[in-house]
C-alpha cells in the first residue's frame, strides 16, 4: 500500500468542455508539468455569489488554480473556463490577479458598499504556495483593515500564520475568522490525495496559533469522504477542539464535473485497494452518483450511511463542546477617507 502511495502523481487532464481539440498522449509519453504562472488583468475582484445554500455574499478570488493539487478539489471545472484542463493544468498553470489590493480598495469607495463579510476565497486556497512570492491576500486582508471590513479566510495552508498581525487587527477592528481545513488524520493518506499540502497534524498547530492570538476558528472536516476519511473524523474533531477551535463543520464530497475522473484516477494510483470501496461509498450517500449538484443537497448526504456520519460527527461535536461559530459584527465598515463618518449618511 505505501509503495503505491510513493508513484509520481499522474499528469492526466480530463478531457475540456469547453475545447474543440483534445491533445493526447501515448504511456509513457506524457510530458512533465511545470509550474507556469499567467497575469488575469481583471477590473473587478469581488465575486457575488447568489446560491441560497450558502452563508455569504462576496468573496475574493487573487488566484485561480491551486499548487495544493487535492484530487477532489470542486473548483477543478472552473478552470476550464480559461481554456486549461481541470487535472494537473488546474495544478500547474495557476493564474494571479495582480492589481487584486487596488481592486478592492476601488471596491470599497464604491458608495453601493455597505461593508459585508468578504469570504477569502470562495474558489481555491487564498494562501496557496504562490501567495508567498505575490502576497496578495496579505495586501487585500490589510485594506479590510484599512476599512474595517468584516472577511473569514478559508485555508489549509499554514501560511496564513504570516498574517496574524493582520488578522488580530480585524477582530478588534471589525471581525476576522479563518476556517482551516482538516480532511484526513493519516499523513500517508493526506499525501496521496492532497499531494502539496501541509500535513494534517501541522495544520492543527495552525489552528493552535490562530486561537491563541484571539483569532476565532472554525475546523473543516472537508470534504468527508465516505470509506476514506470518516475514520479520522473523531481524532480530527478531537485535536482540534484541544487546539482550540470553537465550531466545526463536515461536508461530504461532491465530485462534479471532471473532478470525478481526476479523483477516481488519484485513488487508483495511489490508494488502488481502497479506490472501488471508496467509490462505492460516494455513491451511497450520493443517490446512487458520485455528485449531487442540487442547491442545499450538495452539502449533505443521504441515505443510512450519511445519516450514521452525521450523527457521529453531532454527538463528538457536543461531547467536545463546540459551538456555532460567531457571527461577524456588522456596522463597523469605515471609509479612510471618511473619517468623520458624514459620507455613511448618504
Amino acid at each position: 500500500m505505501l509503495a503505491s502511495m510513493l508513484r509520481p502523481l499522474s499528469r492526466r487532464n480530463p478531457r475540456n468542455r469547453w475545447e474543440r481539440t483534445h491533445v493526447s498522449y501515448e504511456a509513457g509519453e506524457t510530458p512533465d508539468a511545470p509550474l507556469e504562472l499567467f497575469e488575469d488583468e481583471t477590473q473587478r475582484i469581488l465575486s457575488e455569489n447568489d446560491s441560497p445554500d450558502l452563508s455569504f455574499r462576496y468573496s475574493v478570488n487573487a488566484y485561480r488554480g491551486c499548487a495544493h493539487g487535492c484530487a477532489y478539489c470542486y473548483a477543478r471545472p472552473s478552470h476550464e473556463y480559461l481554456g486549461f484542463g481541470a487535472g494537473v493544468d488546474f495544478e500547474r498553470r495557476l493564474v494571479f490577479k495582480p492589481r487584486a489590493p487596488e481592486l478592492l480598495r476601488e471596491a470599497f469607495e464604491r458608495p453601493s458598499w455597505r461593508g459585508d463579510l468578504v469570504v477569502f476565497s470562495g474558489n481555491t486556497d487564498a494562501y496557496q504556495p504562490i501567495e508567498a512570492r505575490f502576497r496578495l491576500t496579505r495586501r487585500c486582508l490589510e485594506v479590510c483593515a484599512d476599512y474595517q471590513n468584516p472577511v473569514h479566510v478559508i485555508t489549509k495552508s499554514t501560511l496564513v500564520e504570516r498574517d496574524i498581525d493582520v488578522l488580530v487587527r480585524l477582530v478588534e477592528r471589525a471581525s476576522a475568522g479563518v476556517s482551516v481545513t482538516v480532511t484526513f488524520w493519516d499523513d500517508a493518506v493526506a499525501r496521496a490525495v492532497e499531494p502539496y499540502a501541509p500535513p494534517p497534524r501541522r495544520r492543527v498547530e495552525t489552528i493552535r496559533r490562530l486561537s491563541a492570538a484571539g483569532i476565532p476558528v472554525v475546523v473543516h472536516i472537508a470534504p468527508l469522504i465516505p470509506g476514506l476519511s470518516d475514520r479520522d473524523l473523531i481524532p480530527i474533531l478531537e485535536a482540534s477542539r484541544e487546539a482550540g477551535a470553537v465550531s466545526a463543520i463536515a461536508l461530504p464530497v461532491r465530485l462534479p464535473g471532471p473532478v470525478a475522473e481526476v479523483f477516481e484516477a488519484r485513488l487508483r494510483e495511489a490508494l488502488p485497494l481502497s479506490c472501488e470501496k471508496v467509490l462505492a461509498r460516494t455513491r451511497e450517500v450520493r443517490g446512487g452518483r458520485l455528485n449531487d449538484p442540487r442547491f442545499f443537497s450538495r452539502y449533505r448526504g443521504q441515505g443510512a450511511y450519511a445519516r450514521t456520519l452525521e450523527q457521529v460527527f453531532e454527538a463528538t461535536a457536543r461531547r467536545l463542546g463546540f459551538g456555532p461559530f460567531p457571527a461577524p459584527r456588522s456596522g463597523t465598515f469605515r471609509r479612510p477617507t471618511d473619517r468623520g463618518g458624514q459620507l455613511r449618511l448618504f
